[in-house]
């Protein structure tokens, strides 16, 4: 499945709205302004929630937790040290955690399970505000791997700002 994240050019906070590869709204993405934790609410069009994204406030590295309703909690951390370019491990409820890699600097990001390529993240320079193709595998938590890009791109303004 393919989706397009793109951030809300008037907003206050990280508000988003994603789509599908036809220009279809799926989700959209309600950044908390005043919340502590960075986080985000994701819905589906009815209004349903499906996801909620917070940051850890004491973490040594970039750390964020999904909350789903019936589904449990995933952690999305950035490895302490890697040399070869940014690397989070996404640790979901039970075995085959999912490795996202990549370059921030290229903004090109790739995630794995098992060393498979379970989905591929590009964002587009040209744009007024931040704007993500996201191509899923068929079969795959497509929910996770959404709020999980999220969370990175949270990481990433959080740590552009310091």
């Amino acid at each position: 499945m393919r989706y397009v994240i793109r951030e809300k050019f008037f907003h206050l906070g990280e508000d988003s709205q994603i789509t599908d590869e036809n220009g279809r709204p799926v989700y959209e993405v309600d950044g908390k302004v005043l919340s502590l934790h960075n986080t985000l609410v994701m819905r589906d069009m009815s209004g349903q929630e499906v996801a909620t994204i917070k940051r850890h406030l004491i973490a040594l590295t970039p750390t964020y937790t999904i909350e789903r309703p019936g589904v449990g909690e995933t952690e999305v951390r950035k490895h302490f040290i890697n040399l070869l370019g940014d690397h989070y491990t996404i640790d979901v409820p039970g075995p085959d955690d999912l490795e996202i890699d990549g370059n921030l600097f290229e903004h090109d990001y790739r995630i794995r399970r098992g060393g498979a390529v379970v989905a591929t993240v590009s964002k587009r320079w040209i744009a007024l505000t931040d704007t993500y193709g996201v191509e899923t595998a068929a079969g795959q938590d497509d929910v996770t791997i959404l709020a999980s890009i999220l969370a990175l791109d949270l990481a990433e303004d959080r740590e552009r700002r310091e």
